[in-house]
């Protein structure tokens, strides 16, 4: 009796050690969401002053964000509400065409392209699948988007 008990106990123990191995960095998870909202994302430097580039944001004081294509002389632009679904993923509602879609999302600190975050976006069909940012690239309020325009007319071009 005493063996099955301790048997029981052992594929228990073995069950929950392989969960917890196995399981999603809930830390890394909640890191990767607070990267995403509040910031600007850009799809690469502008190499002139009419290289168009995606740009990215979703603010969290007001559940809304933008998809813009932009160069320093024309550009378009959806803005989107959205309502976080956890787990890296959030549901975003187009006003202007009243279309919802589900997008998943990953970021994480990186070193690519000399930028310190990457974003990768699943399920969108506006902008582009990825998207880096920098440090002090921090944007927020209901004005996001005259301080997103700011950052990028000061973004420096590529050489």
């Amino acid at each position: 009796m005493k063996k099955l008990l301790f048997f029981i106990i052992l594929v228990i123990a073995a069950y929950f050690v392989w969960r917890w191995w196995h399981s999603p960095d809930a830390a890394s998870a909640d890191r990767g969401q607070k990267l995403v909202y509040d910031r600007l994302w850009v799809d690469h430097v502008p190499k002139s002053e009419t290289d168009t580039i995606q740009l990215f944001v979703a603010i969290t004081e007001e559940p809304l964000g933008i998809f813009q294509q932009t160069s320093s002389w024309r550009g378009s632009f959806e803005l989107f509400r959205y309502e976080p679904a956890g787990d890296g993923k959030a549901t975003l509602l187009y006003p202007q065409t009243k279309e919802k879609e589900r997008v998943a999302y990953r970021a994480a600190a990186c070193s690519e392209k000399g930028f310190d975050f990457c974003l990768e976006l699943s399920g969108a069909s506006r902008g582009t699948k990825r998207y880096f940012s920098q440090k002090g690239w921090e944007v927020g309020g209901k004005d996001f988007r005259a301080h997103a325009a700011e950052l990028v007319h000061s973004l420096p071009l590529a050489p």
